[in-house]
C-alpha cells in the first residue's frame, strides 16, 4: 500500500466525509494507507502541503480568498467540497421551541472568532434581521476554552460546531436552538485542498474514487452505523451524541452527493466575506477552485 498523508485544520464529526474515507475503509480499498493529523496551533493545513508533509488537507475556500486579498497567489487549489453548509449551532441555556434570532439582541453570546466561523455568523445574523453590533459578542478563546466558559456559567448562548453543542445537551448544560447553516443555506464552507501538481497523479485519482464512495456511504447509511465506525476517532464523545450530530448533518444536507465545489456555492461564500468587509474584490472561481481529479 502507498501511504497518503491527510491533515485536518479542525477535527470534528462535521468532517465525516473525509473521516469516512478512513473509517469506512474506502482508501484501503484503493490501495492507500491513510495517515492523518491535525494542524498544530499556529500553523495551517496548507503549510503541510507546502512543506510536503501532507498530500491532501481539509481546508476552506476562505483560505484562498484571504491569500488573494493580501496579493498572494494561493499555493493550493480547492478541488472538492466537504461541507456545502455551515456546521455551527447556537445553544441556549434552556430549550426554546419559539427561538428567533432577534432574541440575541443585547444578550451575551460566546462566538467562535475563527475567521470563517465569525464571518458566517455575522452573515447569518444579517440574514435573520439582526446585526452583530446589537449582540454582546464574547471572545472566550479557543473551542475548548469557549466550552469551558459556557459550562462555568458565562454567556446566554454559545456558537459551536458539532458535536460540542450536542454534548452540552447530553450533559444537561444547554439546548440547541438554531443552525447557522439553515440560516445561510448552501455555500462553499469547507473543502479539500492540494497542490495543483498532485491532482494529476494516480494517488489523487485513487483518493477521489474513495472519497466519492465515502460521500455516497454517508448519505445512504444510518447515522448510528456511521458513528460506530467513527467512534475510535472521538473517544471523548458519547456514542449517542456522535450519532445525533451525524444525523443532523445528514438531514441538513451539507454532505450533498456531488463532490464538486459549485459556482453557486462559491458565489455565496463571496457574499459572506464581502458583507464581513474582508473581500476587496470578487475573485474568479478559477483563482481558488479546481475540478476534482478524474
Amino acid at each position: 500500500m502507498s501511504k497518503i498523508n491527510i491533515q485536518f485544520t479542525r477535527f470534528s464529526a462535521f468532517y465525516s466525509p473525509l473521516i469516512s474515507t478512513i473509517s469506512g475503509g474506502f482508501l484501503a480499498e484503493e490501495g492507500l494507507e491513510p495517515v492523518h493529523s491535525v494542524a498544530p496551533p499556529g500553523t495551517t493545513a496548507i503549510d503541510a502541503l507546502v512543506d510536503g508533509s501532507a498530500h491532501v488537507v481539509q481546508s476552506a475556500l476562505s483560505q484562498g480568498l484571504t491569500s488573494l486579498s493580501r496579493g498572494v497567489t494561493p499555493p493550493a487549489v480547492h478541488f472538492a467540497q466537504i461541507n456545502e453548509m455551515d456546521g455551527f449551532f447556537l445553544t441556549a441555556r434552556q430549550s426554546d421551541p419559539s427561538f428567533s434570532w432577534d432574541k440575541l439582541r443585547g444578550r451575551e453570546v460566546l462566538v467562535d472568532h475563527g475567521g470563517q466561523p465569525l464571518a458566517m455568523f455575522r452573515y447569518a445574523c444579517h440574514r435573520k434581521g439582526i446585526e452583530l453590533d446589537e449582540i454582546d459578542v464574547v471572545d472566550a478563546g479557543n473551542t475548548a476554552q469557549m466550552d469551558e466558559a459556557f459550562r462555568a456559567g458565562r454567556g446566554a448562548y454559545i456558537h459551536q460546531q458539532g458535536p460540542a453543542p450536542q454534548q452540552l445537551e447530553h450533559d444537561g448544560v444547554g439546548a440547541v436552538v438554531a443552525s447557522v447553516g439553515e440560516a445561510i443555506g448552501p455555500c462553499g464552507f469547507s473543502s479539500l485542498a492540494a497542490l495543483p501538481d498532485w491532482l494529476g497523479t494516480d494517488m489523487a485519482a485513487a483518493f477521489m474514487r474513495a472519497y466519492r464512495k465515502a460521500r455516497r456511504y454517508l448519505n445512504e447509511t444510518p447515522a448510528a452505523e456511521v458513528a460506530a465506525a467513527e467512534a475510535a476517532f472521538f473517544p471523548e464523545i458519547d456514542r449517542d451524541v456522535l450519532t445525533a450530530t451525524i444525523a443532523f448533518y445528514q438531514k441538513l444536507g451539507c454532505w450533498a452527493p456531488h463532490v464538486e465545489i459549485t459556482r453557486e456555492a462559491y458565489e455565496v461564500t463571496l457574499d459572506v466575506f464581502e458583507y464581513a468587509g474582508r473581500l476587496p474584490e470578487r475573485y474568479p472561481y478559477e483563482s481558488v477552485c479546481a475540478a476534482p481529479p478524474a
